[in-house]
């Protein structure tokens, strides 16, 4: 039986001491190394943003452990999807020069390096639009007056006002960024993917925190009422 070397990347700390995505790229490369006929001989985690290509191996050093390993053993290196290795389509070329095979179970074995190329080259032009598309959307609620800042507390003379005023703050912040969620759903970002770009476009909610999965389905829930 052939064996191979697993990397598993999470892209923040918090998602690494969560093991929030580590478990499900587990279960996905098992699912695939039994499927192909490979041996996992070793596996490799990595918590690490990703960003960047021109030092982003010198950045994960588990990743150049993984190919250290899969260098000596003459076996290619399995992840669950591409993304797990870069977003970025220059970090993946740089990764062809390792002289490594790499193995995407979401695209399959017979995936060769020029599809791998295609398909980071794809994805991140795919991010670039979607990006653009989020910042011109929430520029429109921002020009409508919405503040995307949230609402972050002060003094309340009045509770019975303080609580509408709030309220009414919310409601008028949901019906603006609800727009861009629904976007982003219709792409099948799921609701953490969705948290983690507006956190990326500066947004807060409208209490001032960072996004959850569940604030997410809150405003989500609430645009479609």
């Amino acid at each position: 039986m052939p064996r191979a070397i697993a990397y598993i990347r999470v892209s923040t700390t918090k998602q690494g001491r969560s093991g929030l995505g580590m478990e499900a790229q587990r279960e996905a490369i098992a699912r695939f190394a039994e499927a192909e006929g490979f041996e996992i001989a070793e596996t490799f985690l990595e918590v690490e943003t990703g960003k960047g290509s021109s030092d982003a191996l010198d950045r994960r050093p588990q990743l150049r452990a993984a190919l250290d390993k899969a260098r000596v053993m003459q076996c290619p290196v399995i992840v669950a999807k591409l993304d797990r290795l870069s977003r970025d389509v220059a970090f993946i070329a740089t990764l062809m020069t390792q002289r490594v095979p790499f193995i995407v179970a979401a695209l399959g074995a017979n995936c060769d390096p020029f599809m791998l190329h295609l398909y980071a080259a794809i994805a991140e032009q795919e991010r670039r639009l979607i990006s653009q598309r989020t910042k011109e959307a929430l520029a429109a609620a921002k020009a409508r007056g919405t503040s995307l800042g949230g609402w972050r507390g002060g003094p309340v003379v009045d509770q019975a006002r303080g609580v509408a005023a709030i309220q009414k703050n919310a409601a008028a912040f949901r019906s603006d960024v609800g727009p861009v969620i629904n976007y982003l759903h219709s792409l099948g970002f799921s609701l953490r993917r969705i948290a983690s770009e507006l956190d990326r476009q500066g947004i807060k909610t409208s209490r001032g925190k960072e996004w959850t999965a569940a604030a997410v389905s809150r405003v989500l829930n609430a645009s479609r009422a």
